[in-house]
């Protein structure tokens, strides 16, 4: 009975410390310590000279708007800050460290996942204390060339959006940086890599904030099909692929008025038509050289007549990018729908006459743009949108989990 009672115990015991171990800094307890190689991984954009120039792949059919979007300023956003090796390979820590949320069970990658080309498979993804995030998780690659970022804008930076989900309530929980500060001092493996990255060891908020953005921004994507058959004219799309390129550029669909510039979302730089312009390029009567409206790359895309979630504002939301978006569903803010089939349909026939929708969703009239593609265009959309897939992104060893 002594043996019995002193086993039992035994076990309270090692419960009690397993749990306490699995909250305290101490993480040679279970084994998060980072992997890193001794050379550092090259986090310089791999992007082609197009993002930067415009000059050598041109993959729109309208090469007016493509060279307008660059001559008015398309391209990485300079609030970003400058990518080292050093300081992503410290973000990329950061980013996949749970230690980071207030009871070290949220990750950034928890809710970005590589796998998903950075984002979550479930409408709203699952915060520190269980409760879940209203909107669904954006998927953040090629983040540094947006001006404006979150589903509803606020944020101009990705050294901005790289602190508020770690501030979050709902998502990761840690409301004070200053905690998270003294938190990640007494991790042994975060003193040289801050040393590494900034100089010296010294933890503080902007500088967290500064090496998740560093990686972040380091996350690109510019190797999918569409971007290799851009160079051969298209010749390699099968039948199908370039219906669907026909119809994602053709003003029957407007897709391409949204989601332009080489990154497939809204042209949101100054003068662009979804930017401090807020006009028309073409002579829709807007003033593309910073008269008009802000509209932060966002535009209400008829979802329904009246919304719960206001976004921005009128019940605008971002413009998301749509590179890699056959990986990243569920779609729209809400998650609302499930698959790429529901998406099309939607801008088929399903947009609705909301006050404040977009005027590339509108027809001359003001009714919404219904082109009511019939069951082949549909699929051949669909097709298109798979081109758009960077599959080498998915298993890129310096975006992965560093703790093995």
């Amino acid at each position: 009975m002594k043996s019995k009672l002193f086993l039992s115990s035994c076990a309270l015991v090692a419960l009690f410390w397993v749990a306490a171990c699995k909250l305290s800094n101490d993480t040679t307890v279970f084994g998060l310590k980072p992997d890193l190689p001794e050379a550092l991984y090259d986090y310089s954009l791999d992007l082609p000279p197009s993002f930067f120039t415009g000059n050598d792949v041109v993959p729109f059919d309208s090469l007016l708007q493509f060279e307008f979007d660059f001559f008015f300023g398309f391209g990485f956003n300079q609030q970003n800050p400058q990518i080292t090796n050093t300081g992503a390979t410290l973000g990329r820590v950061l980013f996949y460290d749970p230690q980071l949320s207030l009871n070290n069970r949220i990750a950034c990658a928890s809710c970005h996942k590589q796998e998903l080309a950075f984002s979550d498979d479930v409408a709203g993804s699952v915060g520190f204390a269980g409760k879940t995030t209203p909107r669904n998780s954006m998927a953040i690659v090629n983040a540094g060339f947006n001006r404006n970022l979150f589903w509803d804008s606020r944020s101009g930076s990705v050294r901005d959006l790289a602190a508020r989900p770690i501030q979050n309530h709902i998502e990761m929980g840690m409301e004070e940086m200053s905690r998270l500060e003294a938190k990640l001092g007494q991790i042994d493996y975060y003193a040289p890599l801050f040393q590494q990255a900034f100089g010296t060891k010294a933890i503080t908020s902007d500088r967290i904030s500064d090496a998740l953005a560093q990686f972040v921004c380091s996350i690109t994507t510019a190797k999918s099909r569409f971007d290799q058959e851009s160079v051969n004219g298209f010749t390699g799309f099968t039948s199908l692929e370039n219906l669907g390129k026909g119809l994602f550029f053709s003003p029957r669909t407007n897709c391409s008025r949204c989601h332009a510039t080489p990154n497939f979302a809204a042209p949101d730089f100054p003068g662009g038509e979804y930017g401090s312009g807020g006009g028309d390029h073409f002579g829709g009567g807007g003033d593309p050289f910073g008269g008009g409206q802000d509209l932060k790359g966002s535009a209400n895309n008829g979802l329904a007549l009246s919304y719960r979630d206001h976004g921005l504002g009128d019940d605008k939301f971002r413009i998301p990018s749509l590179r890699n978006i056959a990986l990243t569903a569920p779609y729209m803010h809400d998650g609302s729908f499930k698959t790429l089939e529901e998406v099309i349909e939607h801008y088929s026939s399903g947009i609705q006459a909301h006050q404040s929708l977009d005027k590339n969703l509108r027809n001359a009239d003001g009714s919404p743009l219904h082109p009511n593609l019939n069951s082949l265009e549909q699929k051949a959309l669909i097709a298109f949108l798979h081109t758009l897939t960077d599959e080498n992104l998915l298993t890129e060893v310096k975006y992965s989990n560093p703790f093995k």
